[in-house]
């Protein structure tokens, strides 16, 4: 199989491609690809869209890894997910996520994380499905979703595991808005384009001071919210 996490550019925009040909799953070895891929564009000062495969976006964390790597394997999986979306959160330049269809639990998560989310027209599933497979969510999830969904949709996707078709999404605060999946990429281009032109240092510091201090707790509750939902054998 062929690299999951690709890299290219269009002028000062780094498009990051996720696709595993499957469902998207951020395994150990896709996050600290797509980390690789934040670094090349870190480096070259690029604003960012990440995408995946066509109606796929990412079903969240492997499986395979949670159910079967036992705690340990478990929690280093969900606090590597954890810091993904904090690098994406405090990225140095916008975020842009063009969505390609499901957006599943830490697919969802990532979604939260980015400055600005495009989504995909179409019969797709976007939320947070945590509780309804009989799982705690984490607390860093908790937070980065209370800063970014609509108070009247926080606790039912939170807590009741509903979700959302795109533009249902887009009410609830997972998407800002949904496109035909033929105008996506160049949708999700343009936006973090124009963002890209904003007198960066204003945007980065604005930006930290409309959700650096939620960033900060998420960060420092890390380590002991997993220990306490994954202890060690």
């Amino acid at each position: 199989m062929s690299d999951p996490v690709s890299l290219e550019s269009s002028g000062g925009v780094a498009i990051v491609h996720l696709d595993d040909g499957k469902a998207n799953a951020l395994s150990p070895a896709v996050i600290e690809a797509l980390g690789k891929a934040l670094d090349q564009a870190e480096e070259a000062g690029q604003a960012v869209v990440l995408t995946g495969r066509p109606e796929r976006f990412s079903a969240g964390f492997d499986l395979g890894v949670m159910r079967d790597g036992g705690p340990d394997a478990a929690r280093a999986l969900v606090a590597a997910g954890a810091r993904l979306a904090l690098r994406v959160a405090r990225f140095p330049a916008p975020v842009v996520i063009a969505c390609n269809g499901h957006a599943l639990a830490m697919g969802a998560v990532l979604l939260v994380a980015a400055d600005t989310r495009i989504g995909t027209e179409g019969e797709f599933k976007i939320g947070f499905n945590e509780v309804a497979i009989g799982l705690t969510t984490p607390l860093f999830l908790v937070e980065l979703a209370r800063a970014r969904l609509s108070k009247r949709h926080f606790l039912r996707a939170v807590v009741q595991s509903e979700v959302y078709a795109p533009a249902d999404a887009t009410d609830a605060g997972f998407l800002d808005r949904a496109v035909a999946a033929d105008a996506l990429l160049d949708v999700a281009v343009g936006e973090a384009e124009r963002l890209a032109k904003l007198p960066r240092a204003a945007y980065l510091r604005t930006r930290a001071r409309a959700w650096g201090a939620v960033l900060d707790e998420v960060e420092g509750s890390l380590e002991s919210d997993l220990a306490g939902a994954f202890p060690s054998a």
